[in-house]
């Protein structure tokens, strides 16, 4: 935790404890397999199961699962992509290695997530890919998104990496759209062991590219038959080396790499599995403690989640509708020990993305005017005490009032005639 500060904003998301230590040193202990073993396969069958999906595959980081991910979609000169300024670097920058040209789409003011009434006139007849994110652990408007993208042959990839124990509608982040993508970083709502990722996704054919490519394999179009310049193989060894001597190439479409999932993660990760819903009930306790100050403050606005849809809280976001007033709320909230971040800078506005242009200020207003004055994150983690959850809430009605005292005494009293 960021030390200086009574309620910090945490560098882990989730508990670890004793059933993860117990897990690890089974592993250890049993001689078995530390990598690509039965832990790993049963984390995947789990997840996919959770999710409502074909296929689960683990990789080593939610980024990597988002390069895995666009990667398939073999973006080429002329495509392009749709995506949010409003999240963090990473469900972005793989598109930065790819020639398409990137369209930032602006965000719901209430939510953050992408705004699905501005697709429209975004979307082009070159227009291959959605790339959104489940902002804070709130479920996009998938039912809308998906309207859009579905009859124009749109392949849409939710980056859930805030989203795992959120739902929309009965149905998991991970499913809603073509592809999803978790991540299981240190902060996030389980982790494993610190990094991890996971690709959830119905197609078969994909799901085998993308075994593939995590595998240290090539991603590319086999087709039977022997090399003609190598001699015949043995029957002894032909097992180990069916690909080698079996198949000839037809196209490679990208190489492969080693993203795999170690086998003590992948133990973490079952035991996070079945602790998550008591994680993301005690993020939605403490968010709920922090909503109820916000209603005190009709300045103050808390995200209200439509009918049927469940946040899994990974951020505690709420806007301030005073104009000036929400960098004033931050430093009366710093003077109480309470740490505050603003999350995320507009992706429009980052140098490499305006160098790769053409973007720049006024692309998406929305995004724009609620980070520099408007949205404010708040720790919301299971590892808060219900003492820190107690500061943090007098901390925020105490800094409120103070904030809007000054407001009231700066405001200059009407002139009479």
């Amino acid at each position: 935790m960021t030390p200086g500060y009574r309620v910090p904003f945490a560098h882990r998301g989730s508990h670890l404890g004793e059933r993860e230590a117990d897990a690890i040193a089974q592993l250890v202990r049993s001689g078995g397999r530390l990598t690509s073993g039965e832990r790993r396969a049963e984390f995947e069958r789990r997840f996919a199961e959770l999710v409502g999906v074909r296929h689960a595959l683990t990789v080593t980081s939610g980024t990597v699962a988002l390069e895995l991910a666009i990667g398939l979609l073999d973006l080429g000169p002329g495509d392009e992509v749709i995506t949010t300024p409003q999240t963090f670097q990473a469900t972005v920058q793989p598109l930065l290695d790819t020639p398409a040209r990137v369209r930032f789409c602006d965000v719901d003011p209430g939510t953050l997530n992408i705004d699905p009434s501005r697709l429209e006139a975004l979307t082009t007849d070159r227009t291959r890919a959605v790339v959104l994110v489940h902002y804070g652990g709130r479920p996009a408007d998938m039912d809308r998104i998906m309207a859009h993208a579905r009859p124009r042959g749109i392949v849409v990839i939710e980056d859930c990496a805030h989203a795992l124990g959120a739902q929309r509608h009965g149905r998991s982040p991970g499913s809603l759209g073509d592809i999803g993508c978790f991540s299981f970083h240190a902060s996030k709502n389980i982790t494993t062991l610190g990094e991890g990722g996971m690709i959830t996704l119905d197609r078969d054919d994909w799901a085998e590219r993308l075994d593939r490519r995590r595998s240290n394999e090539v991603d590319g179009d086999f087709v039977s038959g022997l090399v003609p310049t190598a001699p015949p193989p043995s029957l002894a060894w032909m097992k180990w080396a069916d690909r080698a001597h079996g198949h000839a190439c037809a196209g490679v479409r990208r190489a492969g790499t080693n993203a795999t999932m170690s086998e003590a993660a992948a133990a973490v990760g079952l035991v996070q599995l079945d602790r998550l819903p008591g994680l993301v009930a005690r993020r939605r306790h403490i968010g709920a403690r922090i909503d109820e100050v916000l209603t005190r403050h009709d300045w103050l606005r808390p995200t209200t989640p439509e009918p049927g849809v469940t946040d899994a809280r990974h951020l505690h976001t709420f806007f301030v509708d005073r104009p000036g007033a929400r960098d004033a709320l931050v430093r009366a909230l710093d003077r109480r020990s309470v740490e505050v971040q603003l999350r995320y800078f507009p992706q429009h506005l980052m140098p490499e993305w305006r160098a790769r242009g053409p973007h720049g200020p006024g692309e998406c207003p929305v995004a724009e005017s609620s980070w520099f004055g408007a949205h404010m994150n708040l720790p919301c983690h299971p590892s808060l005490t219900d003492a820190q959850v107690d500061h943090l809430v007098h901390a925020l009605d105490e800094a409120a009032h103070e904030v809007a005292g000054r407001a009231e005494k700066e405001t200059p009293c009407p002139t009479s005639t």
